[in-house]
């Protein structure tokens, strides 16, 4: 899995969203947030952002890769 797709995963799991209740929320397809967390689609920086918005999260932590 890459880096994004853990990320992304791993947030909203935390916010304890389905991925199509953070579709419908982000404005995008679930298919477009399947694929992005089973890393077959890197997403375009738009779609970063809004994702993060929607997380509460700036949008570089879905681009860190975490240390801990």
């Amino acid at each position: 899995m890459n880096l994004l797709a853990e990320n992304v995963k791993r947030h909203r799991i935390r916010k304890n969203l389905s991925q199509e209740s953070l579709a419908n929320q982000a404005g995008i397809g679930l298919s477009t947030i399947s694929r992005i967390e089973r890393g077959v689609l890197n997403s375009s920086v738009s779609i970063i952002i809004v994702l993060a918005k929607v997380l509460e999260i700036e949008p570089g932590e879905l681009l860190r890769r975490d240390l801990i």
